[in-house]
């Protein structure tokens, strides 16, 4: 069965990988029976799930899909972190989503998710395994617990989106920032390493000058303690104490 359709560059990290794929591979089968959406999957439709999908590599820091790209498929995230963001008319990036292992994004227009909606960027080196548009529908056709599992993981983004929307429009940039720090220590631990103050920026919707600004204050008032491309979090109470003084 042929492979998915790729976007160009996937398609030379998919031969320029080849040798660093070779250990993923005997590995691909029992990964794709992992994954909750496939759950419900006998050992033959898993066999069948993994002739359909494509593994390949994609460095940190590379884009796998720009917000205006036309490739059809999904990505199933089998290794590495991936963030979703848009960019306003005015070219300002919005971050909405950091994916984890073992989720999904892409192209699915049976669910009403488009990749054309958003930029997607390896946040670490990953582990993709690629499905067509046509295999992706076919499935979910043939498949409705699979469909409706996709359709609750898409739910559950789209509520926590909403929710930086709302922090956005209703909460100071201080505010917006304190409340990613607390997340972040609940979801990281009070450590957290390899991220910028231009990426805090892209996540709140604020310059990384105003972000090194506040980041000062906050070590000011005991609350974090910075170093290069790390941040230790201090203080619970005082973060969640900003969220007050609103």
């Amino acid at each position: 069965m042929p492979g998915p359709s790729l976007p160009k560059f996937l398609k030379a990290l998919t031969r320029s990988s080849s040798e660093a794929l070779k250990a993923e591979l005997p590995l691909k089968r029992e990964y794709l029976s992992k994954i909750d959406i496939f759950r419900d999957l006998s050992p033959n439709e898993i066999h069948m799930l993994e002739e359909m999908t494509t593994m390949t590599t994609v460095p940190k820091g590379r884009v796998i899909y720009q917000q205006e790209d036309r490739a059809e498929g999904v990505f199933l995230l089998k290794k590495g972190r991936v963030r979703l963001s848009r960019y306003s008319a005015s070219g300002k990036k919005l971050e909405f989503a950091i994916l984890e292992p073992g989720t999904f994004f892409g192209e699915m227009p049976l669910l009403g998710e488009s990749m054309r909606n958003a930029q997607a960027e390896a946040v670490e080196d990953c582990t993709l395994c690629v499905m067509s548009q046509v295999d992706i529908e076919r499935m979910l056709l043939d498949k409705p617990k699979v469909a409706i599992r996709m359709l609750e993981t898409l739910g559950s983004r789209l509520t926590k989106a909403e929710a930086r929307l709302e922090d956005l429009a209703y909460r100071s940039v201080p505010a917006r920032l304190a409340s990613l720090l607390l997340r972040l220590w609940n979801e990281r631990g009070e450590v957290i390493e390899g991220v910028t103050h231009q990426e805090l920026g892209d996540a709140v919707g604020a310059y990384r000058e105003t972000i090194t600004k506040i980041l000062d204050d906050f070590q000011s008032r005991g609350m974090v303690e910075l170093a290069r491309r790390r941040i230790r979090l201090l203080s619970r109470e005082g973060l969640a104490s900003v969220l007050d003084e609103e």
